[in-house]
């Protein structure tokens, strides 16, 4: 079959003869018909390996080459046993949920499988991934999309997910008219703005260079859009939420060191600062930032089930609308040159790009 196969830095290729996998018990078999192309995968190509396995993985027991692709939806096209009464069925539309765990570690023993210590997730960490004719994953990571959802759209409940995942461990539901500050305007950044509006939030200001990117958090409704080289953020967002009270929660999606600091100085006391960013390196950081607020530091991870259920739910009731993030759609056999070097070289330019597994097929 074929698939996308990633063998080290820059080096990505499109084989035809991979070994088809078979559909073991409490497995699934997918035919994937979206993948969306992420961050991770472009540190991968650029900089990697990194994430993905050189040594055999503790769980999926995999090293490079692996297929990738782990923001995929797609249909199901086998069932393994003991699946009959799972509410799965055959040609069935699902997003699948890569998250890969293992079940023994003090992270997992925690419910917090999302940071399993030995984690990873289908197409970066062996298991199969999205960018190939066919996947077998567990059971329990397929979720079925509602039936005014299409599969193209499936592909983006990833990294809403992310979103989804952020906002619900933040004090959104506890404030009244809560008022919201996401730093960075990418695809996560994006997915965050979203979920603060389908969650309720009265007020989202979004804080972003870029003005391809400004544009983008408009249209996805923030109700406003800053430039931090243009305005002091910290003194605006405070004017926007009415000159007294400043923001109650600040997302950071960015991962920069101006936005981390900028991020603590502009919630109010006893605010929360969501830390959604992966940190390349070391950053300088001064805890009296948030000592004088008396203010709160949230890290989160990934996402869990009840993360991609959420987001599922709100896709079927209309409450978040995503299909203007999705940029640009691909043919496999173009993934580098029409996917990752644009992602690369023109990234403010786009939101998502999806690989079309079967266009050209």
């Amino acid at each position: 079959m074929r698939a996308a196969r990633y063998y080290g830095k820059e080096d990505i290729r499109i084989v035809n003869d991979l070994e088809r996998p078979v559909c073991g018990d409490g497995q699934v078999k997918v035919e994937p018909a979206f993948v969306g192309l992420c961050g991770t995968d472009l540190h991968e190509f650029l900089g990697g390996p990194n994430f993905s396995p050189t040594t055999p993985h503790p769980v999926t027991k995999e090293k490079i080459p692996i297929t990738i692709g782990h923001e995929f939806s797609g249909t199901i096209k086998e069932l393994g046993k003991g699946l009959q009464s799972s509410g799965l069925t055959i040609g069935q539309k699902i997003a699948v949920q890569p998250t890969i765990y293992c079940g023994r570690c003090s992270a997992c023993k925690n419910d917090a499988e999302n940071a399993c210590l030995n984690g990873g997730f289908i197409g970066l960490s062996g298991g199969g991934g999205g960018i190939s004719d066919e996947v077998v994953v567990p059971a329990e990571a397929c979720l079925p999309l509602p039936e005014n959802v299409p599969l193209d759209i499936g592909a983006l409940v990833e990294p809403l997910a992310v979103g989804w995942h952020a906002v619900d461990a933040s004090p959104i539901a506890d404030i009244k008219d809560p008022k919201c500050v996401v730093f960075g305007g990418g695809p996560i950044g994006l997915a965050v703005v979203q979920v603060l509006l389908a969650r309720g939030a009265k007020m989202v200001i979004c804080v972003e260079v870029a003005k391809r990117r400004q544009e983008f958090a408009k249209d996805f409704g923030a109700h406003h859009v800053l430039d931090p080289t243009k305005h002091d953020v910290v003194a605006t967002c405070l004017e926007l939420c009415g000159g007294e009270q400043p923001p109650d929660i600040a997302f950071d999606c960015a991962g920069v060191p101006a936005t981390l600091e900028t991020a603590c100085k502009v919630v109010k006391s006893r605010g929360t600062v969501v830390n959604v960013a992966i940190w390349e390196k070391s950053v300088p950081f001064n805890p009296n930032w948030l000592v004088f607020r008396e203010a709160n530091y949230k890290a989160v991870l990934g996402y869990q089930k009840k993360d991609f259920q959420g987001v599922i739910d709100a896709l079927g009731a209309g409450t978040i609308k995503p299909a203007n993030m999705i940029t640009g759609k691909i043919q496999m056999d173009r993934l580098v040159d029409d996917g990752y070097w644009p992602l690369i070289k023109e990234k403010d330019k786009h939101v998502k790009i999806l690989v079309d597994v079967r266009a050209g097929a």
